[in-house]
């Protein structure tokens, strides 16, 4: 089982051809309400592709949270260390798609209340896991005692470090794998990727958007390209790369193979509206990598 520990969101989504300047007000063409949440997100790429998979976030008891948590729940995965406070709203993330590209504005809500308190409360279970996957849209000390508990148990970690502002020089040691944009890495690591990559061998594993991804291993730089998709909304993509990279190494392959099954899954992600209304199953990922069930 892989357990994943991170946010819980709604998703508000309007779509627009053109994103609105400083106090410009322009006119939508759609709204949609989208299950989300970088957290939430990453469990429903695992479970979509078969594997079983549980989720430790938080949700308010309001009607977001209670349609956010049936969803969790259709998909088959194990929500009882879904924490629940009455006197919080669920978090929601209001999405701006224009070009078939996205920005995106987060209002935590009750995943500000996940501490390291209900952590240790759920320790057993996390030692339990398979893998643990893991974000940045939770509190940094939460993030902290998850990945030292993983740690000190040998569980091995994905951590993919956005929100990049919420990232802590300290996670470094404590992450097994670490997964950040060409952005986000330059933030982290600085400007230079490829001394990035050589000093973090096996570990750093920087995605390209539909470039594919790239990573050291130890004696060379290893490039696994993207494939050829048609993007209605790239909402998800790096969510579904990175619980698919999860599946994948809990499946026995080696890095370069489960970054290219990862690819493969993000790919066809970006074909459909909504982060994770188009996540693929196991049959869709095979088919795309030519390989047969």
């Amino acid at each position: 089982m892989i357990t994943v520990i991170g946010s819980i969101n709604v998703d508000l989504v309007v779509e627009t051809n053109h994103v609105p300047k400083k106090g410009e007000t322009t006119l939508g063409n759609s709204f949609s309400t989208f299950f989300g949440g970088k957290g939430a997100n990453q469990v429903v790429s695992i479970a979509r592709l078969g594997k079983e998979a549980q989720m430790i976030g938080a949700c308010g008891t309001d009607e977001y949270g209670k349609i956010a948590l049936t969803s969790l729940k259709q998909e088959n995965i194990k929500t009882d260390h879904v924490f629940l406070f009455p006197d919080e709203t669920t978090g929601i993330a209001s999405i701006i798609v224009s070009d078939a590209d996205n920005r995106i504005i987060v209002v935590p809500g009750a995943n500000n209340l996940l501490t390291s308190k209900e952590i240790e409360l759920v320790k057993n279970e996390m030692i339990k896991s398979e893998m643990v996957v893991i974000q940045l849209e939770i509190p940094s000390n939460t993030v902290h005692t998850a990945l030292k508990i993983c740690k000190d148990h040998n569980i091995p970690v994905v951590l993919n470090p956005a929100p990049v502002e919420n990232f802590k020089h300290e996670f470094i040691d404590l992450a097994t794998y670490i997964t950040p944009n060409e952005t986000e890495c330059i933030r982290i690591f600085g400007e230079n990727i490829e001394q990035s990559l050589e000093r973090y061998p096996n570990k750093l594993i920087v995605t390209l958007g539909d470039k594919g991804a790239r990573f050291y291993d130890g004696k060379e730089h290893i490039f696994i390209e993207g494939f050829d998709t048609n993007p209605v909304d790239t909402t998800g993509a790096g969510d579904t790369f990175n619980g698919s990279l999860a599946v994948a190494l809990t499946e026995g392959k080696n890095i370069e193979e489960a970054v290219r099954f990862a690819n493969a899954s993000a790919s066809i992600s970006v074909e459909k509206k909504g982060a994770q209304s188009g996540m693929p199953s196991l049959e869709k990922v095979l088919h795309r990598l030519n390989l047969e069930i």
